[in-house]
């Protein structure tokens, strides 16, 4: 694929897309040509479309700009569509943390109760959205950041198990950059591997390949002795690197995912929850303003020089995936593929997140020449059961899969405190999930 690139942002007014354009922009193996920002929320997608055009101006990008809520227009011959769409917004994102913590369990967009609300949510407007690309750029790659990812992976696997879609996650580059910023590591000669699914699993080994050995037993014991680095990072994610350390002391054998925090320690998390004031709250009293804040400074031409938004880790994982599927490169990432065996020991119809080349033919992942430990695996047939209901109940317009889905939550008591919170996300949910009969 020698020709420029038209490339279409989904989801376009979130706070992520300027470091991913300019990761697009600043690679040096990509050509675009043309840019669109494409969301169904005109205003948002109108905000952007400013701070993008101020972003080109300022640095002489020849790069055209498109701002468009008509899909023919977003996606008609693209070579690659970027999702990061987030069904509902942050509206919808605050009663997905808030009403668990109302019943006494975790209040998370990804995890728990809060993020089986999202993914009913997600999923819906995914699968609509991947309808309208291909009727407009059926060749083209979709790069989906869309969460919850394996729920949002599953219900693809199921609709559209031949379509040119990676499901992508950049957590463990999150994971592996606190890890590097605390104690001097350079992750670029890392060879990882993980296994798990989406915010929900473990590396096995860290090789390092500039002194020849896995490193991970010896970042433990860092962590374990000396805690990460928090410096510079939000107050929500400081506390979560905080606790980080909390994983190692209960279970020192492998690296956990982040995330764990919420599924192992369940009841901590809520006892230090503020029912009030949420991390959707955080994110609109701070992402979102600043973006209208930048929006009022570039059409007023005041602190211009305070505009700061550069390149990201998280734009240059997913850039770095076009990269490595147009030039036929075969470099190696994480992502959230069908198991088809590469997990031998757990079932193949699973969707799991583990190292793959990335090629012009799409994902192919690593065999993984291990069994996974029983702890792990137990944990993970537990969330695989709860998210495939989940994906069931959207499929089937059933409740009470819906209603089994939340019950086996691993960060649910009991079947009574689900039905409460099926409920009433049921009620506030109306206008976006599926009908549950």
């Amino acid at each position: 694929m020698d020709e420029k690139l038209n490339v279409a942002i989904a989801g376009a007014g979130s706070g992520y897309t300027p470091g991913l354009i300019l990761s697009l922009l600043n690679h040096e193996e990509l050509d675009v040509k043309e840019i669109r920002l494409y969301d169904i929320d005109k205003d948002r997608n109108e905000d952007m479309n400013i701070i993008i055009s101020y972003l080109m101006k300022k640095n002489n990008y020849d790069v055209n700009i498109i701002s468009t809520e008509n899909p023919e227009k977003a996606f008609k011959d693209v070579n690659f569509v970027f999702s990061q769409i987030r069904a509902g917004g942050m509206k919808m994102r605050e009663f997905d943390e808030k009403i668990p913590l109302k019943y006494g369990l975790v209040g998370q967009e990804t995890c728990g109760l809060g993020g089986f609300s999202y993914a009913l949510r997600s999923m819906k407007g995914f699968l609509e959205l991947i309808d309208k690309i291909h009727k407009y750029a059926p060749d083209c790659w979709i790069l989906n950041y869309t969460n919850p990812e394996t729920i949002i992976a599953e219900s693809v696997r199921r609709k559209y198990p031949d379509f040119k879609i990676i499901n992508a996650c950049d957590m463990t580059i999150g994971i592996e950059d606190i890890i590097c910023k605390s104690f001097g590591y350079d992750r670029t000669n890392w060879i990882p591997v993980y296994y798990g699914l989406n915010h929900f699993g473990w590396y096995q080994s860290i090789y390092d390949s500039k002194v020849g050995k896995d490193i991970m037993p010896e970042i433990i014991n860092k962590i374990l002795n000396e805690g990460l680095n928090v410096e510079g990072e939000d107050k929500s994610w400081a506390k979560t690197w905080t606790n980080y350390k909390t994983l190692l002391d209960y279970f020192p054998d492998y690296l956990p995912n982040n995330y764990l925090e919420y599924y192992l320690f369940s009841e901590q998390i809520v006892v230090n929850s503020n029912k009030n004031y949420t991390r959707a709250n955080e994110i609109m009293d701070g992402r979102l303003k600043k973006i209208k804040d930048t929006v009022y400074n570039i059409k007023n031409e005041i602190n211009l020089e305070q505009i700061d938004y550069e390149s990201s880790s998280h734009g240059n994982y997913i850039v770095d995936m076009a990269a490595s599927i147009i030039h036929n490169k075969n470099e190696r990432f994480m992502a959230i593929v069908p198991n088809n065996g590469a997990i031998k020991n757990l079932r193949d119809d699973v969707v799991v997140e583990l190292p793959c080349y990335i090629n012009s033919k799409g994902c192919e992942p690593i065999s993984l020449r291990f069994d996974i430990p029983d702890f792990q695996k137990g944990l993970m047939e537990s969330q695989v059961a709860s998210e495939k209901l989940l994906v069931d109940a959207f499929f089937e317009n059933s409740y009470y899969k819906a209603l089994q889905a939340f019950t086996l939550n691993q960060t649910v008591p009991n079947a009574k405190v689900a039905k409460l919170v099926l409920d009433d996300f049921i009620e506030i949910n109306k206008d976006y999930w599926p009908e549950l009969n």
